[in-house]
């Protein structure tokens, strides 16, 4: 719902946020009270030791205030458990509650000092089971007002006197166009800067120059774009993510149009181009890891990796690769070594380097595969996050491709990067050099994929049998002209659900517009959709069938937004205006959408024993298109599919399987000509 509004200010929290943490509180006190009861039951009546008389003042008005923030606490849960998420009249009265509550707790400081000093006065002289449930309640006390502290920082929206400029439709019709486009653009640079200031307290331990800066304004204004035309609070989005969950199961759950299956006969040349490339990609997928270096191969085996690379680190070591960077302790370049099963003598190039648009690769010999291999690392640091959401787009040209397009900013800008390296200080000449007859085979995971995608491109006429293979790469890098044209040598690799190759600012809102319209149209209040939705997400089970304002309407109904669903857009942004069926032609959207690199591959998983557990799990991969990923999919499992070990584990899986299907036909192919 709208955020609610005290102190004539709006606040990151709903009028329906107060069930659940309310209801917490109230047990407390219930038992706070009934203790502080039978204490003073207990102890009626033997008040006359030194200091009784302030203790049995104490415990009366401790008592009396108790009572009261009970009975404030039981009306403010009551009240906020009323209505939906979109109907919030029901609630009108919450914010007298509030400030009743809030009141309350002034007396409540006031006494928790008083039981301080009575608990630290030397001359009170009462039993020590007394004093030390008084100090428990002065502790408990101040405990409760400081999470109190916390909670209202926490809830607390620096944009929230300017909100209201939004909501009064372009500021107010009695105001002339220019004061209403000033008074806007005020309130827009004012949330950048709110933005700008969050982005860099979260980055306050690097070290921060011009680049940072830049990319700092770029990131601000794309969140202040994303999230200023919605008025929701951070526990809509919750509840909204928990319904579309749930949503989404079902669906899955109904059986598929036989154009939905993308399927391949065993025979067909189709599929043994997919189980060949599976194949390349289970073997490049280990470079592509073992360029995270030590916290990769930490994370995949915790109990023997930190013993193994203390021993690399104490040996003496004879090597003609170029090391670049910081690697204290050799942990890097001996994890490195230990995933890929290269020798020292096999690596050209190893860069540890890492700024923001600047992400450590290397370069070494695969000679199992008759390759030179560019593996591009992924995400890892706080630069390659600011090099991720530096999302706006820029123009890609090059000689010899017929259409150029549109391309990642941040990625691109690492890419040219790694390219300078490898062309300018001469690190694939030295390459070829040593290994002439090799081909070149570029390969990264997460951002590592999309930086080793544009890289590929902008190699392509250099060295035209380059072949790349990008692992969950980001769904929002190139435009469809040159996805398309990637295809012919760029091959990516997508596990499940995963999150980030369905990343796109179109994709984002689309999402917001789904969460917007579930959420609105919900007939349940919010506690009892993430109550159960906590349930489902952990138990499991069957999804929760909410009846919504959705349920009877055709599908031409659908397509019009509900009122309940304008109540929550304090206005449309131009890139939500484009998702709409019809466009407006003169509209183009800020942020056009951008695809994933090359063919794709997508491996699913057929089944799984448990919920939650990653055994005994079934892989399919088949070859996919861009349209599979043109929406975000909410499952416990989008993060998880997205991990470098989750990726290699369904690859290898997928590749032990092709092998053992090949020996088994080999077997019945020997016993029919016996």
């Amino acid at each position: 719902m709208p955020g609610l509004v005290v102190f004539g200010r709006r606040w990151a929290i709903g009028s329906d946020d107060f069930v659940l943490p309310g209801a917490f509180e109230l047990f407390v006190r219930l038992l706070w009270w009934i203790g502080i009861l039978a204490l003073y039951a207990v102890h009626k009546g033997r008040f006359n030791c030194p200091g009784g008389g302030l203790l049995h003042s104490y415990l009366l008005v401790l008592l009396v205030l108790l009572a009261a923030i009970i009975c404030a606490l039981s009306a403010l849960v009551y009240v906020s458990m009323q209505g939906t998420i979109s109907n919030p009249g029901p609630r009108k009265s919450l914010p007298k509650l509030l400030y009743t509550r809030l009141l309350l707790y002034f007396p409540e400081f006031i006494w928790a000092v008083v039981g301080a000093v009575w608990v630290s006065d030397s001359s009170v002289q009462c039993e020590k089971t007394v004093i030390n449930v008084i100090m428990g309640t002065v502790i408990a006390s101040w405990v409760i007002i400081i999470f109190t502290i916390i909670g209202v920082v926490i809830v607390f929206d620096p944009l929230g006197g300017k909100k209201t400029f939004y909501l009064t439709n372009s500021v107010s019709r009695n105001l002339e166009s220019s004061q209403s486009g000033q008074l806007l653009y005020n309130v827009k640079n004012t949330a950048t800067r709110v933005w700008e200031k969050r982005i860099r307290l979260l980055c306050c331990c690097i070290v921060q120059d011009d680049d940072h800066r830049v990319a700092f304004t770029s990131i601000a204004e794309l969140f202040r774009t994303y999230f200023s035309d919605t008025d929701l609070v951070p526990s809509d989005i919750a509840a909204g993510l928990t319904l579309l969950h749930q949503e989404q199961d079902k669906m899955e759950s109904c059986p598929k149009e036989p154009e939905e299956v993308l399927c391949h006969s065993p025979s067909s040349p189709v599929t043994d181009d997919l189980d060949a490339e599976l194949e390349n990609a289970a073997h490049y997928m280990l470079f592509a890891a073992a360029a995270y270096g030590w916290p990769y191969y930490v994370y995949t085996n915790p109990f023997t990796a930190l013993c193994k690379l203390n021993g690399d680190c104490c040996r003496n070591r004879t090597t003609d690769s170029d090391i670049t960077g910081s690697d204290r302790h050799n942990f890097h370049f001996g994890s490195i070594l230990r995933i890929t099963g290269l020798q020292y003598r096999d690596f050209i190039h190893i860069s540890f380097h890492n700024k923001i648009y600047e992400i450590p690769f290397f370069v070494a010999l695969d000679h199992k595969k008759e390759a030179i291999v560019v593996a591009v690392r992924g995400t890892l640091s706080f630069e390659d996050i600011l090099t991720d959401l530096s999302a706006d787009c820029e123009d890609l040209t090059l000689e010899d491709v017929l259409e150029n397009g549109f391309v990642h900013k941040g990625i691109t800008q690492a890419a040219n990067y790694i390219y300078q390296k490898l062309i300018n200080d001469g690190i694939l000449n030295q390459a070829f050099t040593i290994a002439p007859e090799y081909k070149l085979v570029i390969v990264g995971h997460s951002l590592g994929g999309g930086t080793a995608s544009i890289l590929a491109i902008m190699l392509r006429n250099s060295f035209p049998t380059l072949r790349c293979y990008a692992f969950s790469p980001p769904g929002g890098l190139l435009s469809k002209s040159l996805a398309d044209y990637t295809k012919r040598f760029i091959v990516s690799v997508i596990v499940g659900k995963d999150l980030v190759a369905r990343l796109s600012m179109p994709n984002m809102e689309d999402l917001k517009r789904r969460i917007v319209r579930i959420v609105a149209n919900c007939n349940r209040p919010k506690y009892q959709i993430l109550l159960h939705g906590c349930w489902y997400e952990v138990f499991g089970g069957d999804p929760d069938n909410f009846p919504t304002e959705l349920d009877g309407r055709n599908q031409d109904a659908l397509t019009q937004p509900l009122l309940a669903e304008e109540s929550l857009m304090v206005h449309r942004s131009p890139s939500y205006n484009t998702l709409e069926d019809e466009p407006h032609l003169n509209s183009p959207p800020q942020y056009p959408r951008l695809y994933l690199p090359g063919k794709i591959i997508h491996i699913v998983e057929e089944s799984s024993s448990r919920r939650w557990c990653s055994s005994d799990i079934k892989y399919t991969a088949r070859w996919s298109n861009e349209a599979v990923f043109s929406s975000i999919l909410i499952s416990p499992k989008m993060i998880t599919d997205h991990m470098p070990d989750v990726v290699l584990k369904a690859l290898n899986s997928l590749s032990q399987e092709h092998r053992s299907c090949i020996s088994c036909q080999a077997r019945e192919c020997n016993t029919n000509v016996v």
